[in-house]
């Protein structure tokens, strides 16, 4: 699972998201890619799972870059704890994704093999997303 090394601080405020993406909106590495439609979190279980959906319909062939990375804590309490007690301890890892962020890209391999395997992928995504190609972003 995708997580950071280290953190200036353990535990993070929930924050919003908020916007359109400005930055990791377009194709940089490969030449297509799933984009996101929708705002959300998307856990490092959930871009695991992606990761793993492609390389297995692309066969290890090409070559597949992950463009996100979740470096946001959530935090959760035990279940049957009262209220108070301070903030839970970190569960788990996610990253914050606006609309247009471009999440896997893929090289090396015909359009159609591209389209299925982001396609598979995308179904492992909390978030709507969409197949977009270098010559049309």
């Amino acid at each position: 699972m995708l997580q950071p090394k280290r953190t200036k601080f353990r535990k993070m405020q929930k924050g919003r998201v908020r916007g359109l993406a400005q930055r990791g909106s377009s194709i940089a590495y490969g030449t297509y890619a799933i984009k996101t439609t929708d705002m959300g979190f998307i856990t490092s279980r959930q871009i695991e799972s992606a990761r793993i959906a492609i390389n297995r319909y692309m066969k290890r062939e090409g070559q597949v870059w992950i463009r996100i990375f979740p470096d946001k804590p959530i935090t959760s309490k035990p279940l049957e704890v009262r209220m108070g007690k301070g903030k839970g301890a970190v569960s788990h890892w996610v990253a914050p994704v606006k609309p247009g962020r471009v999440l896997f890209e893929v090289d090396g391999v015909p359009a159609d093999v591209a389209q299925e395997a982001l396609r598979l992928g995308a179904q492992k995504l909390s978030v709507r997303c969409r197949f977009v190609a270098r010559y049309n972003n």
